[in-house]
């Protein structure tokens, strides 16, 4: 009898502490079963400005709860002087925004740290790009109106689990000054690029916290409460933050790391994944972003990083919090290449080149390395001359 089949008696016995693998060790049947439930950005779509909801990155913790739109309700309520309870229908009956807003797991990247932190086995596919719209969080706060001894905004979701043996709702919050703010402006969206949110997007209503990972972006989204003090919530105290060793108390992950990701150029083989392209001039293009900074610079490597140029990025334009177009011309030669790229925002933030490890394998932005193939010509012309063939 396995671990996966063994009588339990104590939720300690099923959902075990956070730890990291052995240097042998390969991906467990439980970041299997993850992986296959959650899923990544596939990289040829970062040539969409704005993500389809299908194609956007999904990490759920616990389940995708059963919602019905017309009985939901969200509550604000603890640090104010009127509590509110709202339905849907008065949710969109306030003035709306839009925000396009690009979102990024705290773990992007987190399967690539040596020695590996178990959990959802990101590469570097955990990010989207979206159109929300819905209300703007400080605008039902106004309304309620905070109390001077509120310090915190803490939300909750409809989705229950167990993770390291505690039981709980999923719950985060933000400071006041986060959750009042008018840039970045945090949303209570209903909906998903101009549509209601899917249900695994956090139908039907969910937070949207520009510039921040995505643990902060609470999905299905029932309660408001502001305390006067700081809140411990596991997802606050104990998740999500960056530790050295298991007894470190840790910082806590807020905003996004710069990162820039490139569109893998060429064609892919099957299982590798390794790229395919033709001798001859070449677009490499991506998209670039950053949570602390405006994108100041994106640069791009074909030699694993010796040597760099600058690429060109699309003009800025209103969508601040939303990732920027880059573009740079290559000659690809005969040969196997390592193309990367790397961003630096206003504040100075760059990529590494050698990633600094935590536990938890947070905030990874590690610069993205992609393995390219370039057939000799006379081959590369053998091979299209063989699909001509094929498609007459």
């Amino acid at each position: 009898m396995d671990s996966r089949t063994a009588e339990v008696g104590s939720l300690d016995a099923i959902s075990a502490p956070g730890r990291v693998a052995d240097p042998a060790e390969g991906i467990t049947h439980e970041e299997l079963a993850l992986a296959a439930r959650n899923h990544g950005l596939p990289l040829e779509t970062l040539r969409y400005d704005v993500t389809p909801p299908g194609l956007h990155y999904l990490l759920i913790h616990y389940d995708i709860p059963l919602a019905d739109a017309h009985t939901w309700t969200l509550t604000v309520r603890g640090r104010v002087r009127t509590p509110l309870t709202l339905d849907l229908a008065t949710l969109r009956s306030l003035p709306p925004a839009t925000h396009r807003v690009t979102m990024e797991c705290a773990g992007n990247g987190r399967a690539q740290l040596t020695p590996r932190p178990v959990s959802q086995p990101w590469l570097v596919e955990a990010v989207g790009t979206a159109d929300w719209t819905g209300v703007p969080l400080r605008t039902l706060l106004a309304e309620a109106g905070t109390e001077p001894d509120a310090v915190e905004a803490v939300f909750t979701g409809a989705d229950h689990g167990v993770e390291r043996g505690v039981e709980q709702d999923y719950a985060r919050s933000l400071p006041l000054a986060d959750a009042t703010a008018a840039d970045p402006e945090v949303l209570v969206a209903y909906e998903m690029n101009g549509a209601p949110l899917p249900p695994q997007h956090g139908h039907p209503v969910r937070l949207v916290v520009p510039g921040w990972y995505g643990m902060a972006h609470v999905k299905w989204l029932r309660d408001i409460t502001l305390t006067d003090t700081p809140f411990t919530g596991f997802q606050q105290t104990v998740a999500y933050r960056y530790r050295q060793s298991p007894d470190d108390p840790g910082t806590p992950v807020t905003r996004i790391a710069p990162r820039a990701l490139m569109v893998p150029p060429g064609f892919p083989d099957f299982m590798s994944r390794t790229r395919v392209v033709r001798p001859g001039p070449l677009r490499l293009e991506g998209r670039a972003w950053s949570g602390r900074a405006p994108v100041a610079q994106v640069e791009f490597s074909t030699d694993d990083g010796h040597s760099w140029q600058e690429a060109e990025l699309a003009p800025p334009n209103a969508h601040t919090w939303s990732w920027r177009h880059w573009q740079a011309s290559w000659t690809a030669t005969p040969g196997t290449h390592v193309l990367t790229t790397r961003v630096t925002d206003a504040a100075g933030n760059t990529q590494p080149l050698d990633q600094p490890w935590n536990r938890g394998g947070f905030g990874n932005n590690l610069v993205q390395r992609v393995r390219v193939f370039c057939p000799q010509e006379h081959e590369a012309q053998g091979h299209q001359d063989v699909q001509g063939s094929r498609d007459h």
